[in-house]
């Protein structure tokens, strides 16, 4: 929703365009981008105000949603929706018709604008994106799709598998392993993903996954691997890497106080120009080159350069070359929430 009110109030979108929301979890082929075009095409031509994707299952998944079609036509209104059902009734639903819930939606833009201001009191964009952090944790499915009377879904044949598991992630890996590991030659169906600067011995292991990076470690059966959420879930811990669209971002250190990461930035991008209430700012250029802007004032820096972020400060980094920056972060409160966005740019 935030995304369709940005389209049409910052980019001028016309109310009567389709639009398509898809995953980014599936392995697919060119077929499945075809089909996502056909189905909001298909918005245009019928009176449906939101139509689904459904993929033909190839086996009784208890791991996703189901789409009870009323027929088996290529495109069908849809009788009723079933939330992972275990083996069984998977493999009776199939008998049925049934066809995997992808997660795909397409909707007109006015259609969706309309049904976020049913959902949500907001007046545009901005007022929304200043509310969002505070909005339900809802999907789609739950708060829209699955109480919309007048549904579409488009049969899906071609090749799509969720990569969103462990399994079915090292179906599409083209190698064992990636990252500094290695394997003793009684290993069997083993895949290994080792993010860490250490090396990964594994001895004897069969049918299992292992990954390592700087936010855990997971030892799993593979078949086991699929039901790890929960856990996860306990372990409530912070996220120690993240890629953004500028870069990549790793935590390297941290205190009760403080804060230290390591920013790598790449050649032309900027971060969003914000500030942070509860704590300041020390960046020091470990390589290349850039300018930062802090309270509007521009300034060039390079390798070896420092310089300091006060609370409250606007602050943001460019890159005219690819650069890595330390970042210390002190204050008594560091959280990611603790961050106000501002639309200049330099």
């Amino acid at each position: 929703m935030l995304a369709s009110t940005y389209l049409h109030d910052i980019k001028g979108v016309g109310l009567s365009e389709s639009i398509a929301v898809c995953p980014v979890d599936p392995y697919v082929h060119d077929d499945y981008y075809k089909a996502v075009i056909s189905l909001m095409k298909s918005i245009e031509t019928v009176s449906k105000k939101l139509m689904l994707l459904g993929v033909e299952p190839t086996y009784p998944s208890e791991k996703y949603g189901y789409i009870i079609p009323e027929n088996d036509l290529s495109i069908s209104s849809v009788k009723k929706f079933v939330e992972k059902p275990d083996r069984i009734s998977a493999e009776k639903y199939i008998e049925q018709g049934a066809l995997w819930n992808a997660g795909v939606f397409s909707f007109s833009l006015e259609y969706i604008i309309e049904k976020s201001h049913e959902l949500i009191e907001y007046s545009d964009y901005y007022d929304l994106l200043e509310k969002y952090e505070s909005l339900e944790k809802i999907s789609f499915d739950y708060a829209v799709s699955e109480k919309e009377t007048n549904i579409d879904v488009m049969r899906y044949k071609g090749e799509w598998r969720d990569v969103g598991t462990w399994n079915m992630m090292s179906e599409v890996m083209s190698e064992n392993v990636k990252g500094n590991a290695l394997l003793d030659d009684k290993c069997e169906n083993t895949h290994v993903i080792n993010e860490l600067g250490i090396p990964l011995l594994c001895m004897g292991c069969k049918n299992m996954i292992v990954a390592a990076s700087n936010d855990g470690i997971l030892v799993s059966d593979k078949e086991t691997s699929g039901y790890m959420k929960p856990y996860v879930e306990k372990l409530g811990n912070m996220a120690m890497f993240a890629e953004k669209s500028w870069g990549t971002f790793t935590v390297l250190d941290v205190q009760l106080n403080s804060m230290t990461v390591n920013i790598y930035l790449k050649e032309n991008h900027s971060m969003k120009y914000h500030s942070h209430e509860q704590r300041s700012e020390i960046w020091t250029i470990v390589s290349g080159n850039g300018y930062v802007v802090v309270d509007g004032e521009k300034k060039l820096v390079k390798t070896g350069d420092t310089i300091s972020v006060s609370k409250g400060a606007k602050h943001l980094i460019h890159a005219q070359t690819d650069m890595n920056i330390i970042e210390i972060q002190i204050g008594e409160s560091i959280s990611v929430k603790d961050k106000h966005i501002f639309l200049e740019t330099f």
